[in-house]
């Protein structure tokens, strides 16, 4: 049977703000910063391989902004699902060193942004080196960071159903006479 803490863990602090029970908000918002940001160090690398690097170049840059702008919105319920979280845990260390790493990594984008936005670039110059390695180093914090949020959800359960909810999706049920009757049916 689950503790009170671990019953709190598992409820959103605001169902409307963060996601209702056993559907979290944060999970879905994250994949925006990082599909935008490893993109993004993707086409600074190709930037360095391609004739007429200008587009990568750009389109980077683009990724960057939708990446910080998609980082904001999955902190703010992200805040809401750490409350949640009673302190001196485990899973509530577990989170703060997640939520800081976040804000590292979006502060890092935010300066790169500004970096790139103030270097006098021309339409066919590939991403500099400066950028280019703050981005890997970004996305590598940004790994880091996923493994600690995927150990608040998988290995202590933080807005994850409870077991008993859990057991439901497992729970086999005897098809009825008239379900058999249908894929007999189907099935000649």
């Amino acid at each position: 049977m689950p503790s009170q803490p671990q019953l709190q863990a598992k409820q959103p602090v605001s169902s409307l703000l963060a996601g209702p029970y056993g559907h979290p908000f944060h999970p879905i918002l994250v994949t925006v910063p990082i599909g935008a940001w490893v993109t993004s160090l993707v086409f600074d690398i190709a930037s360095h391989v391609v004739d007429r690097p200008g587009f990568l170049t750009q389109s980077s840059q683009w990724l960057i902004a939708v990446g910080v702008i998609g980082a904001l919105l999955a902190a703010t319920v992200g805040f809401l699902d750490f409350f949640a979280l009673p302190p001196g845990t485990p899973a509530f260390r577990t989170a703060l060193v997640h939520m800081t790493l976040n804000l590292l990594v979006t502060a890092a984008y935010v300066g790169n942004f500004l970096w790139r936005h103030g270097e006098d670039i021309g339409r066919d110059s590939a991403v500099g080196t400066g950028p280019l390695v703050l981005s890997a180093v970004s996305v590598a914090a940004l790994g880091a960071s996923g493994f600690l949020g995927g150990k608040l959800a998988y290995h202590y359960g933080v807005r994850v159903a409870d077991e008993r909810k859990q057991a439901e999706g497992f729970t086999t049920t005897r098809p009825s006479a008239s379900d058999a009757d249908r894929t007999t049916r189907t099935t000649r």
